[in-house]
């Protein structure tokens, strides 16, 4: 299907096709609400409830329609009219979650609005069954109506007899059976039959794995492609993409959307800005003090920078909301791993997941908890289950790949970091693993250059420098360990932030030793002098700046042929020469 091309759905009437035509623009907000709130009322009458939600809410955002501008609702067609009774009593049925009550008395029905409620109670029932049974089984469990309702989905879509809702309907049940490509065809030929349905687009932004699978995709030019490309970035850790997105979105009109706002603070939240995004999260719950939708990202955030007053504050107030929201849970979860009582943090996560068991975050951070426990088997297959969820939690590959560390795995701790990396490349704790892991199984050079990329793209925990130097030293390249040391200690005092960095003291101690043994007493003398700060270095520069002493007593004087691989920081020496850079390494081969 070309893209560009609007196809009108055949369940909508011709009074109101024109409105559910979209253009690729955003030059007439009032369309765009006019649209919003069709979209809203037509995805509720068919139990879709999460789309309908984002639909209202986006339209909240924009500025009111004034009376004569408001839509009527659509006029009930002839085929709607005779199955008005059935759909009545069976929508009824299925908001109360009987599934198969409502798809037991839509059976027959002809109108499309009746037919894919039928077959959405069928889907609803089958997963619904599937979770029951998940909880308490250890096996894997599958949804036995999907079979039949691809059957059926499949002879209604050769037939071209689905409308936008149907097609969306028959790509989560090929999703489902894990029929990847027909699923993405098909989600694509519903967001061009219906471009309105969030849901959609949704569904196919989950089955994309990299940029260049989107590229490929013929879409239709509409302005809900703009939310779907902001989504998108944001999913594959395109940060810097999604932000001029959703900036874009703001400046036409969107800047009141607490969906535009909260996607803005999970972007930031993946590219590790906490600061931006606490403030941005702080700012939304002020907005929409009972909002849960990812609040548990929030908690994330607080949790990292261990504000338990907050993130206390935050439980308890998701508690009076709604208690058992899985959000509510995985905030609950983070608290008590906060405080250290991760068998009670485990049991929230637990409980999430007898909520949703498709709920990525609680799956990883439940890894997480058994990781804190020793309980490496029960982690692996919290890991496991986050992948089947969603193939793109860099967390869940980096888990693993933490977990087959512990048990002394180092080729499965490879394959699980190089996976992590490609969704992260740009993430120095995945590089750091990685040459941890090449260390391990004697590919230093590997090694090497993992250290260096890491410290080239901003080394987060500040220790890529460090394992990069003591590579060196175990090779014996004095020079370069000295040059790693150095640029280590010059991050550290030029960052202005006073953190204790547990190397620290093995530089100056390493540092001191290279200048004495290049006769380069001053700067041997001032990192031993740095050296005595530390308990673990004390006793060491103490002894070298006796040795220093006793050689200039003896008449020995610095050497001038040897020179130094940098100076140091002003904070340590009158001497602010800039260092001397240490030669990038060839990265080719580090991405995997």
């Amino acid at each position: 299907m070309a893209a560009g091309t609007s196809i009108v759905p055949v369940a909508v009437t011709a009074a109101v096709a024109p409105v559910l035509s979209t253009n690729s623009d955003f030059s007439d907000l009032r369309e765009i609400k006019k649209q919003l709130l069709l979209i809203a009322g037509l995805t509720r009458e068919r139990g879709l409830l999460h789309s309908s939600k984002w639909s209202a809410e986006l339209a909240f955002s924009l500025p009111s329609l004034p009376l004569a501008e408001l839509q009527p609702p659509p006029p009930i067609t002839e085929e709607d009219a005779q199955d008005m009774d059935a759909y009545t009593l069976a929508k009824a049925y299925f908001d109360v979650k009987e599934y198969d009550r409502a798809a037991h008395f839509l059976h027959g029905c002809n109108s499309k609005k009746a037919y894919f409620l039928y077959m959405y109670s069928r889907y609803l029932s089958g997963e619904k069954k599937k979770d029951d049974e998940t909880v308490d089984s250890l096996g894997q469990v599958k949804n036995e109506a999907l079979r039949e309702l691809r059957v059926e989905l499949s002879k209604k879509h050769q037939a071209r007899e689905l409308d936008g809702f149907g097609l969306y309907l028959y790509g989560v049940v090929l999703r489902k059976l894990d029929l990847v490509k027909e699923a993405i065809d098909v989600f694509v030929e519903a967001t061009h039959v219906l471009p309105l349905h969030w849901g959609a687009w949704l569904e196919l932004c989950n089955l994309i794995t990299d940029k260049e699978m989107l590229k490929f995709l013929s879409l239709p030019d509409t302005w809900m492609k703009e939310f779907f490309l902001a989504h998108i970035y944001t999913e594959l850790q395109l940060i810097e993409e999604a932000l001029q997105k959703y900036q874009n979105l703001i400046d036409v009109g969107f800047s009141k959307s607490s969906y535009i706002v909260s996607q803005i603070a999970v972007a930031y939240h993946n590219i590790r800005d906490i600061d931006k995004a606490l403030s941005i999260f702080n700012e939304l719950r002020k907005q929409d003090p009972y909002r849960i939708e990812n609040m548990d990202t929030f908690s994330n955030l607080l949790y990292v920078r261990s504000m338990k007053s907050e993130l206390s504050y935050l439980a308890h107030n998701l508690c009076e909301i709604d208690k058992y929201r899985v959000e509510t849970c995985c905030v609950i979860g983070n608290y008590y791993s906060l405080r250290s009582q991760h068998e009670k943090a485990a049991l929230y996560f637990q409980r999430a997941l007898k909520l949703n068991p498709r709920y990525l975050g609680a799956w990883t951070l439940m890894g997480h908890e058994y990781m804190e426990m020793k309980n490496t088997s029960a982690a692996i297959q919290a890991y496991r289950h986050a992948i089947e969820v969603n193939k793109r939690d860099y967390r869940a590959w980096y888990g693993l790949g933490q977990t087959y560390e512990i048990l002394k795995m180092p080729f499965y701790c490879l394959y699980y970091y190089r996976r992590a990396h490609q969704l992260r490349p740009n993430d120095s704790r995945m590089l750091v693993a990685l040459g941890e892991c090449y260390e391990k199984l004697n590919q230093l050079v590997e090694a090497k250059k993992c250290y260096w990329r890491a410290y080239a793209v901003g080394d987060v925990e500040k220790m890529a420098l460090v394992k990069l130097a003591k590579l060196h030293e175990q090779l014996t390249e004095s020079e370069q360990a000295a040059q790693c040391y150095i640029k280590y200690i010059q991050d550290i005092y030029s960052c202005g932030e006073i953190v204790e960095h547990l190397e620290e003291s093995t530089a100056f101690r390493y540092l001191a030793q290279y200048y004495f043994k290049c006769k380069l007493w001053d700067e041997a003398s001032t990192c031993a002098q740095k050296c005595c700060a530390f308990n673990d270095t004390r006793e060491e520069g103490k002894a070298l700046l006796r040795q220093i002493l006793q050689l200039r007593n003896q008449g020995e004087t610095s050497t001038t042929e040897v020179p130094a691989p940098f100076f140091l920081p002003a904070s340590l020496s009158a001497n602010n020469t800039p260092t001397r850079r240490v030669s990038p390494l060839n990265l080719s081969s580090v991405t995997p």
